[in-house]
């Protein structure tokens, strides 16, 4: 080979690394996921706080309709959701429900409670040992290469109830590395930490730690369980004592004290949102806790509910009756003011909190597709003032206009390249470049609070129908890795470099869409090509 010839190819490779460089200056932030007993991001060390509420599981579980009632009876039950009295029933809970083998480590999990009575386990979990508050079990996924374990109360005192249950994964850390699980004390250097005796400092899971670590700014909304959450004061805010943090969507939600816990093990920037009915009180008392306990450094993004121009979410009914109430009219629009007027008193709070401190970046929540929207939020009288920066969530995906033509996953990323298709990779940077036009006449920053793929149709039941089975098949598919980096080179270009929260952390491919940048918290990074076109950016 000719010098010129190797000049050539270096020059090539020097261009191509470049372009995938100048795309990373922009921060790339992640959404969390909501805490279920089916989340393989698997957050917390006690694997318990992500279980079904035990009087959830006294209906068939929504995901398997084969499963039996884990919880028969009428039992009664304290404050913090544990059965305080079986009244001759049994309650029981999906522990964890068809996670990918490896969410989880194989191995003895160490089962810790407080109370007398029984418990019984099922599905991929066997019994090893069992004494006074101590059970320990081994977990090992089935051949259908899925963990599903179900835990059951047979028996217990109702003077002194079994209660405070921790299921805590085996292993530890050493204390100078949380990023990293270890197995046992010979991989520290006299340092060791198992989660056993530590669980109460050490909270998250190692892995998660870890693949989380490397983006810029975390957004809570899924962990705070604000979708479809009618909770109004303070006093409902979930907490730390909950037997569990999980169940059905306007329940479940992890504490603010584990969020901010989170950011601060994490050393990253914090964006939190305001439940939809919240009362100034508990607003106030959101900003003072965050003020007090992220550290100083950290960004605080705050945005007021989510996607209130979406009448799939309960937040666009109860503020267009909240302006139709306040006389802004009766239709849509009257949703919209009410939701300027709201969302200003609520960044007003913050404000008033944060004082003059840069720390605080206040949120406008826009809708991608439509920049008339946007450009009217803004031309309501008194608003901008109000905000930092408008927020929009730009998905590519195949509308279904042109869905008859999905046949097979080269077809999937035919029509995603395809200007036909409404929302082609370039149809969505024109959509970007029409927001950044909007938002720049008012000085505000442009920002992403969702994005990536959006491969998903509700026509479907199953993710072996078309085309749902080809979308997950394109979501693994490698063509997809170059998508991605395509995607968010065309972002930092037409937004001018805003944050950009990727939607979303680790979870299952299924019908109801492949959201999750992995498919659970251990795939392999060869097996996920959207999380090694982030890494390129990283």
């Amino acid at each position: 080979m000719t010098f010129s010839h190797r000049l050539i190819i270096f020059l090539i490779m020097t261009i191509s690394l470049t372009n995938v460089a100048s795309a990373g200056h922009f921060p790339l932030g992640i959404n969390t996921n909501e805490v279920m007993q089916v989340d393989s991001s698997a957050p917390f060390v006690n694997i318990f706080k992500m279980s079904l509420p035990f009087d959830e599981a006294a209906t068939i579980h929504e995901t398997d309709k084969n499963s039996p009632m884990l919880t028969r009876g009428s039992i009664s039950y304290d404050h913090n959701g544990w059965p305080r009295n079986l009244n001759g029933g049994q309650a029981g809970t999906a522990l964890i429900h068809w996670l990918p083998v490896n969410s989880l480590p194989n191995g003895h999990y160490t089962v810790l409670y407080d109370g007398e009575g029984t418990l019984r386990y099922g599905d991929d979990a066997t019994v090893i040992s069992s004494t006074s508050g101590k059970d320990v079990i081994k977990i090992i996924a089935g051949a259908d290469k899925f963990l599903k374990v179900t835990l059951m109360i047979t028996k217990s005192n109702p003077q002194n109830y079994l209660r405070n249950i921790r299921v805590l994964m085996p292993g530890g850390i050493c204390a100078n590395n949380p990023f990293k699980r270890v197995g046992s004390a010979r991989e520290c250097r006299g340092n060791y930490q198992s989660f056993e005796q530590h669980h109460e400092q050490i909270v998250f899971n190692p892995d998660y730690l870890a693949f989380m670590k490397d983006f810029n700014t975390i957004r809570f909304m899924n962990m705070s369980g604000i979708t479809r959450n009618p909770l109004t004061s303070w006093a409902q805010m979930p907490h730390l004592d909950e037997a569990t943090w999980a169940g059905r969507e306007g329940r479940r939600g992890a504490p603010l004290e584990i969020m901010v816990k989170l950011a601060n093990k994490l050393n990253r920037n914090a964006w939190f949102n305001i439940p939809e009915r919240a009362n100034d009180d508990l607003v106030r008392r959101y900003a003072q806790y965050v003020k007090k306990n992220l550290r100083p450094h950290l960004k605080v993004y705050i945005e007021y509910t989510n996607e209130a121009w979406n009448p799939r979410f309960t937040a666009a009914r109860y503020v267009r009756s909240k302006g139709v109430q306040q006389g802004y009219g009766q239709d849509h629009n009257a949703g919209h003011r009410y939701y300027s007027v709201r969302a200003g008193q609520v960044m007003r709070i913050w404000k008033q909190v944060f004082g003059r401190s840069n720390q605080l970046t206040r949120v406008l929540g826009a809708w991608s597709a439509n920049p008339k929207l946007t450009k009217q939020f803004l031309e309501y009288p008194n608003v901008v003032q109000n905000f930092d920066a408008v927020a929009i969530a730009p998905y590519f995906f195949v509308h279904y206009k042109v869905e008859s033509q999905v046949n097979s996953v080269p077809s999937v990323f035919k029509l995603l390249e395809d200007d036909v298709n409404p929302y082609s990779l370039n149809n969505v940077k024109k959509m970007i470049e029409k927001q950044r036009t909007e938002v720049s006449k008012h000085r505000l920053k442009l920002i992403a609070y969702e994005g990536g793929q959006h491969l998903y149709t509700p026509k479907n039941r199953s993710s072996k129908d078309i085309p749902s089975r080809f979308y997950i098949g394109a979501n693994r598919a490698h063509p997809m890795e170059k998508m991605y980096i395509k995607f968010l080179q065309d972002w930092n270009q037409a937004s001018g470099s805003g944050l950009f929260a990727l939607f979303s952390a680790p979870r299952t491919y299924q019908v109801y869409g492949s959201w999750g940048l992995k498919e659970h918290i251990n795939q392999p990074d060869h097996q996920a090509p959207k999380y090694r076109a982030i890494k390129r950016f990283f």
